[in-house]
């Protein structure tokens, strides 16, 4: 895997500052893969269910099977995420017109900052992984309404994986209200309806998450409530977070 584009830490000269950077990027990685990205697992292999492989076309097949070996490795070693990291970034620069292996691209590259204790490294994966979000957002245009990957619109599934990304980011990047913005856009989009089952549990799951963590248990209550009573893979997790209440 290669290395970061900048090794160069922005706090060298405080070593305090960068220990704590370190800490925070600690925290949020280990909160993407618990918070966000593990509802994401289940919208992949229910989706990889419903598809039929012989209708589809073989770059599409590489780059599904490339999205569900980024989601086996939240919680795996540091060598499956590089290798998903560099599998993705491979898949995205023979693909550049698709937001959504961009993103993903973007989501395994900052994932990287789990693979090393140096803060330099930990600072330059995440500023790459973001940058390669950022891009993926900028090239969404009308067109990537229509599903790209697993029955998803693409303009969802890349601002989805965005604002998972984003709202498990320490304060320090600025990046929790763009996060909440595109989940916000997400829910509101006329496309969620159309889309597959298991997808739209894992947006709902988010965003009963995130009227948790603001301290909204009204709002949550009705997110949880609303995957609980539906025929999707996160329901019965929806209903113990109701139970536990």
């Amino acid at each position: 895997m290669r290395e970061p584009s900048s090794l160069s830490c922005p706090v060298r000269r405080r070593p305090a500052a960068c220990a704590a950077v370190a800490a925070g990027l600690a925290l949020a990685f280990a909160l993407t893969a618990g918070a966000g990205f593990a509802q994401v697992q289940a919208q992949v292999q229910a989706a990889a269910t419903e598809a039929s492989v012989a209708q589809v076309a073989p770059a599409a097949t590489a780059a599904d099977a490339a999205l569900a070996r980024f989601v086996d490795t939240l919680a795996g070693d540091g060598a499956a995420i590089e290798r998903s990291a560099a599998e993705l970034q491979h898949l995205s620069e023979a693909q550049a017109g698709d937001p959504v292996l961009r993103a993903y691209a973007g989501a395994a590259v900052a994932r990287l900052a789990r693979t090393t204790w140096l803060p330099w490294k930990k600072l330059a994966f995440a500023e790459e992984g973001l940058a390669l979000i950022d891009k993926a957002l900028a090239q969404l245009e009308p067109a990537h309404d229509a599903p790209l990957h697993r029955g998803v619109p693409a303009v969802l599934d890349t601002r989805f994986v965005a604002a998972t990304t984003f709202l498990a980011l320490p304060a320090m990047f600025n990046r929790q209200e763009r996060g909440r913005k595109l989940l916000a856009q997400v829910l509101a989009s006329p496309l969620l309806e159309a889309a597959p089952l298991p997808f739209r549990a894992s947006v709902w799951m988010r965003a009963a998450q995130l009227a948790d963590e603001t301290q909204d248990p009204a709002q949550a209550r009705a997110w949880y409530e609303k995957v609980a009573s539906s025929q999707a893979p996160q329901a019965e997790v929806a209903r113990r977070r109701l139970g536990s209440r």
